[in-house]
């Protein structure tokens, strides 16, 4: 399956099929994401990331004592991973042969625009999830998405356009600057509500166990 039509990037050096460039992701560290997964899982849990990118999120988890198997479909991302095994592949048709203490779905990958790509996600997380482990999943808000220019570690990040093309459906465009370098990234994500979102874990076979954080963007969800 291949990464959804609906993304663009643009700017300097590699940029992923889903319109991330690889640079603007190899400079900004986690913001607290590894410390709401440590916090959900027992210690040492081993953890499938899939959509690992860069390794912002896996780089702490490990430090965190967790062993990490990082996936992603980019060589250019991967190739930054450090201390993790790592797989190259599609999450949507992924399967290791092998089961996980805990399936780490974040980044808001869950949120694509693409119901078939979100249904293959969620199947993936569900065949590697073993007997008594869990699956985070990382959701967006509404509230994400507004026209706003914030910098975090030498990078600015300015929401440029933001559109309802249709009911439940977010367009953006972001842009990200180092310097000198600008790069932007185009999408549209699906938003869902608690009782979709449920709906669509019921469909994989999952099913929420908790939510993790007060705005209620994190979830563990259990097989059933």
């Amino acid at each position: 399956m291949s990464a959804p039509l609906r993304r663009r990037g643009s700017g300097p050096g590699p940029i992923t099929p889903d319109g991330c460039a690889v640079a603007v992701y190899t400079a900004l560290p986690s913001t607290g994401e590894p410390e709401i997964v440590h916090a959900a899982v027992p210690a040492g849990a081993s953890i499938l990331e899939l959509g690992s990118g860069a390794g912002r999120l896996t780089r702490d988890l490990v430090a965190l004592g967790h062993p990490v198997t990082a996936v992603d479909e980019s060589p250019e991302m991967l190739a930054h991973v450090r201390d993790a095994e790592t797989h190259l592949g599609d999450i949507a048709v992924l399967r290791l042969g092998r089961t996980f203490d805990v399936v780490l779905l974040a980044s808001f990958l869950v949120n694509t625009y693409r119901e078939d790509l979100r249904a293959a996600m969620l199947a993936t997380c569900r065949a590697h999830v073993a007997p008594g482990g869990c699956v985070l999943i990382q959701r967006h808000l509404p509230s994400y998405f507004a026209v706003s220019t914030s910098e975090r570690y030498g990078v600015r990040i300015s929401t440029l356009a933001v559109d309802h093309p249709e009911p439940g459906v977010v367009a953006a465009t972001l842009e990200y600057r180092i310097g000198e370098k600008v790069w932007t990234h185009s999408f549209q994500e699906r938003l869902l509500s608690e009782v979709e979102l449920e709906e669509c874990l019921a469909e994989a076979g999952l099913a929420v166990d908790a939510y993790l954080d007060r705005d209620r963007t994190w979830l563990r969800a259990r097989a059933v």
